[in-house]
């Protein structure tokens, strides 16, 4: 892992960066806190072997702007640890045991799950420095992954922003980059308005049909651990090949930088809802503002899952957490994309403006 990072730093933060080995478990780890203005920090704890500072740095501020926007007592944390998540899962409970010893003192930065981790890590870190979100039902958590937590929100986002992209979603198509927790629940609540499933990819490739993937079948194909390839129906395609399906919406929920200069222009869809945390360059972004793509950024869009994460934390329940995050969701994606058409903005200027201005209040009332 790179011990420096280029670009790293502004007057939001970050606010500690923390690089983390224990060579005998062979723990190699990197926490960002980014910002604490408005409360401890909440973020997610990436697992992935090429996992670097300059991406928990990125998705840190990332997390910052999400729990602004979303209005909560938060601030924004990232966490990543560098190993292959689906190893022996031995190891992987070893690894995020010493991982949790290791940030025990971090009292700032509350852990949650996200790529390469799920509840029962969550678990094993709640067992550890009794601090963690996103916990197994049993231990008194709401499941995100379980119920769809981010889809949801990304499902509402979408229906706000289809009329402003001239779509109607009632009989729309979707393309899903990225068939996992996020991109599969998504999937399921826009079938429910309507929406086409017609391809998808996972890190084994993609597949594609322009007459609609069955989604129950297909979730069900992806928990029995088979690849999407091998799935009885539709067509095989490359992952690179996703991007140019032809669709009215775009769905990116895998891991960033997957949207830029290089492949935009094959875009064919109308809305880009972006479920993955930045899953697109500022290049690709101002080139789907140039022709007209609507792209609602992802602090906005897929805010779901860290609403749900701070309702879990207060002692909420799942069903005042599925009310906050379609009222939030619904209310800050409204106002976002309000704000860009008035202004001339693109919709992630228009986004970061409205948290930005909310974090900059919250420092206000900080001890200098």
């Amino acid at each position: 892992m790179p011990l420096m990072a280029r670009g790293i730093g502004d007057d939001l933060g970050p606010a500690k960066i923390v690089l983390l080995r224990e060579p005998r478990v062979g723990l190699e780890a990197v926490v960002v806190v980014d910002n604490v203005a408005c409360g401890p920090a909440i973020g997610g704890v990436r697992m992935a072997p090429d996992v670097t500072v300059e991406e928990v740095s990125r998705l840190a501020r990332a997390m910052t702007m999400k729990n602004a926007a979303a209005g909560l007592a938060h601030g924004g944390g990232k966490a990543g640890i560098v190993a292959d998540p689906t190893g022996p899962p031995a190891d992987k409970e070893r690894l995020i045991r010493a991982f949790a010893r290791a940030i025990r003192s971090l009292t700032e930065y509350i852990p949650g799950p996200d790529m390469g981790t799920d509840e029962r890590c969550m678990a094993w870190v709640k067992d550890e420095i009794d601090r963690a979100v996103g916990l197994p039902r049993v231990l008194g958590g709401i499941p995100l992954d379980e119920i769809g937590a981010t889809g949801w929100g990304v499902t509402i986002a979408a229906e706000v922003a289809a009329p402003e992209a001239g779509i109607a979603l009632d009989g729309a198509r979707v393309a899903i980059e990225g068939f996992g927790a996020v991109g599969q629940h998504a999937a399921r609540f826009l079938a429910t308005r309507g929406v086409r499933l017609v391809a998808a990819s996972d890190s084994r490739g993609a597949i594609h049909d322009p007459a609609g993937l069955p989604v129950d079948a297909l979730m069900a194909h992806k928990r029995a651990g088979r690849p999407l390839t091998d799935f009885p129906g539709g067509r095989a395609i490359g992952r690179d090949g996703l991007i140019g399906i032809p669709c009215e919406i775009w769905i990116p929920a895998a891991r960033p930088d997957t949207l830029t200069a290089e492949n935009v222009s094959g875009l064919q869809a109308k809305l880009v809802i972006q479920g993955a945390n930045i899953p697109a360059t500022e290049p690709a972004e101002r080139w789907m503002h140039v022709h007209r793509i609507l792209s609602v950024p992802d602090f906005i869009a897929n805010a779901g899952g860290v609403i749900c994460a701070a309702i879990e934390y207060h002692g909420g329940t799942q069903a005042q957490a599925l009310a906050a995050i379609e009222e939030r969701i619904r209310a800050n994606t409204r106002e976002t994309l309000d704000r860009a058409r008035a202004g001339g903005l693109l919709p992630r200027e228009a986004a970061t403006r409205l948290a930005r201005a909310r974090v900059e209040e919250a420092m206000r009332y900080r001890k200098a």
